[in-house]
């Protein structure tokens, strides 16, 4: 199917959703773009590729030792059938899909994703009481270790493990334990000689080289400035959750997600970012991303290209794109993305000025809606 052809139907399917009520929404969903359809994008890098169908939120996609592709994310825990009964299912409430299983599949072209047997479950958890819960997990690369090391939360329940060895698999040893402490969307950072945790958008601690204790206070990392907040109050954070951070040139680039209202599930769900010469900061003041790249992933493909992940958030099924750009999204949560894993083309440069700018290629992602809180 040509990309227009394919963007007709899945526009149609989005407007066939969004007329019926949730119970009668057609539970065959859109299926992931065609492998000529999605390599000819990923040479493009103009528009962004649907590369895979399941029900995810924050997805998270980083390229391991072996130069193989790994996917991971909020998932519900395999076979559930509400996968395909309650498709658009938003994930939160006592009606959540999302399970207590980090599932992982891999590929190594980013169109033919197998998965892995679930290397972890809350069983796994350093936690006497678990819980059943598995929110946003990352895995990152150990290299001085040989290991793989993964986070995710929720805060309560939060998670910092260390696989057995080279494969993602245990058993899985917990360097912190309890002194991990709760953390909301916890990460982990490489830089130099140290590795870094972030959480809770956004506090930042350096830690120990065995990555057992943290080695100084956590410091806090708003960008400089702030925004008028909804009630009245200025508002100095990036965002609410999804912290992350890249390097580019010597700059730090700290990212975070929030809401375009800057209200809880109102508006688009977005990324932001600010820089900084130092990881603890000062850093500048708050930049736009991307629309509709809240909780993504930014990564870079083999060649060194800039990607970021996205995912359907919303309260009602996706919008399609026609003239998306100019529409206010602020009534209720909404996004052009389909349910699965999207892919979005990234610019990730230094300005001539020697300052990072970052921006999504795609048209429909790559500027603040009239819904934004704050004018870029």
């Amino acid at each position: 199917m040509s990309r227009p052809s394919l963007l007709h139907s899945l526009a149609s399917l989005s407007l066939l959703c969004a007329f019926l009520p949730a119970q009668a929404a057609p539970q065959e969903m859109p299926a992931a773009m065609p492998r000529a359809e999605i390599e000819a994008g990923l040479k493009s890098r103009d528009h962004a590729l649907f590369i895979k169908e399941g029900w995810i939120r924050d997805p998270y996609i980083t390229l391991g030792p072996d130069d193989v592709y790994y996917l991971t994310g909020t998932t519900p825990n395999p076979g559930d059938p509400r996968e395909h009964n309650d498709p658009f299912n938003i994930g939160l409430g006592e009606d959540s899909i999302v399970g207590g299983t980090v599932q992982i599949w891999k590929s190594k072209d980013l169109i033919d994703w197998e998965p892995l047997d679930p290397p972890f479950t809350m069983k796994d958890s350093w936690h006497k009481e678990p819980g059943d819960l598995v929110w946003a997990p990352e895995i990152h690369w150990i290299p001085e270790m040989n290991r793989w090391a993964l986070v995710h939360c929720p805060e309560p329940k939060a998670n910092f493990a260390l696989s057995a060895g080279s494969d993602l698999s245990g058993p899985w040893t917990h360097p912190m334990g309890p002194r991990l402490g709760r953390k909301h969307d916890p990460s982990i950072f490489h830089d130099g000689n140290h590795w870094w945790m972030l959480w809770s958008n956004t506090l930042i601690a350096p830690l120990s080289k065995d990555l057992s204790r943290f080695t100084a206070k956590p410091v806090r990392i708003d960008p400089s400035g702030s925004r008028p907040g909804p009630n009245g109050q200025p508002i100095s954070r990036i965002g609410h959750e999804g912290a992350t951070m890249i390097k580019v040139g010597d700059l730090y680039v700290h990212l975070g997600t929030a809401w375009s209202t800057d209200r809880m599930r109102q508006g688009s769900y977005n990324l932001y970012y600010c820089t900084s010469r130092s990881i603890t900061g000062p850093y500048g003041p708050r930049k736009f991303a991307g629309r509709f790249l809240g909780h993504g992933t930014p990564f870079q493909t083999r060649d060194g290209q800039w990607w970021c992940t996205a995912f359907f958030n919303a309260n009602v099924p996706p919008l399609p794109r026609k003239d998306i750009e100019s529409r206010d999204l602020g009534e209720t949560a909404q996004t052009i993305n389909l349910r699965g894993t999207t892919i979005v083309p990234m610019e990730v440069k230094l300005d001539e000025a020697g300052e990072v700018a970052i921006r999504a290629l795609d048209p429909a992602y790559a500027t603040p809606g009239p819904d934004e809180s704050e004018t870029f």
